[in-house]
């Protein structure tokens, strides 16, 4: 049997469905059935789109009552903003090298 491996954000976001997820859950928290009625795939199918961003803590739930809603945790995410810093300054350094090139012709 394979142990359960905790994920990282990257492998949430690499699937398009999580994604959409985020999304949503970004604009307002939301339980699972109010997000499965945004997809065309069976409620066990969003159920472990949502597992796996639960386990990469990029939702967080909260119990109320007999409804579990889950939130966006956009704390997580800066996780990927310090990964694409440094390919944003990559590319604002070529930008400006381009842009000297440019007024120099």
């Amino acid at each position: 049997m394979v142990a359960n491996m905790r994920r990282d954000i990257f492998q949430a976001i690499a699937d398009p469905t999580r994604r959409a997820i985020l999304g949503l859950l970004a604009l307002q928290a939301m339980t699972p059935n109010a997000i499965a009625e945004h997809f065309n795939s069976s409620r066990q199918a969003v159920s472990k789109h949502i597992q796996i961003l639960a386990e990469c803590e990029a939702v967080k739930q909260q119990q109320s009552g007999r409804e579990i809603y889950y939130h966006f945790n956009a704390q997580k995410m800066q996780e990927i903003d310090k990964w694409l810093d440094a390919f944003r300054k990559l590319w604002d350094d070529r930008f400006d090298e381009l842009d000297n090139l440019l007024n120099d012709l």
